[in-house]
């Protein structure tokens, strides 16, 4: 196999991964113009494919697993504690007394992808009572606003909460290598 046809072989790889970032700013597009029809699909294609070229972003690297007994066991997770937040938080809106403490906590994850941090930062500012205040990538570590959190006893709980996030995450669409981690 001759060099050049590599170079092509691999450039084809890369656009391939770029495709569904290409099919969702191109919904997008048509989503903001309230129509479907040839020339907002046309024009869609153009603004993605310029988008991408100005406002880079490296690649994500998924793992290339997927197990469906975590993912919908990571989905009922996600779902009770929505609905359980969500009854705690209106209830310290609206009972008696003083406000709530709050708390700044760093949770230290095992995991090194990008994807997997990204996600359990995304579900744990979608629950409420609890937000991502920071990110450190090169750490590995969220910095979380957690509300209700008078004793130390429910900090620990939060990262519990937080480290079982990932745990489900990492089981569902984690690599290999990251498996081996949680054992």
């Amino acid at each position: 196999m001759s060099e050049a046809s590599e170079a092509r072989r691999r450039e084809l790889g890369v656009r391939l991964h770029e495709l569904p970032l290409v099919i969702g700013l191109v919904v997008l597009w048509m989503m903001l113009w309230h129509e479907v029809s040839l020339l907002s699909v046309v024009s869609g294609i153009v603004v993605a494919v310029i988008v991408m070229r100005v406002f880079y972003l490296p690649p994500v690297e998924l793992a290339g697993r997927f197990n469906i007994w975590y993912v919908l066991r990571y989905v009922g997770y996600f779902i009770w504690h929505l609905a359980r937040a969500s009854w705690e938080v209106a209830w310290l809106a609206v009972r008696p007394g003083p406000p709530p403490k709050t708390s700044i906590i760093a949770v230290k994850l095992s995991t090194r992808s990008d994807f997997i941090i990204t996600m359990v930062g995304l579900t744990n500012s979608l629950i409420p009572g609890s937000l991502v205040a920071e990110v450190d990538r090169f750490q590995s570590t969220l910095y979380l606003h957690v509300l209700n959190t008078p004793t130390q006893r429910e900090i620990t709980n939060m990262r519990r909460e937080v480290r079982k996030i990932e745990r489900l995450l990492v089981r569902a669409v984690g690599s290999k290598e990251e498996m081996r981690r949680l054992r």
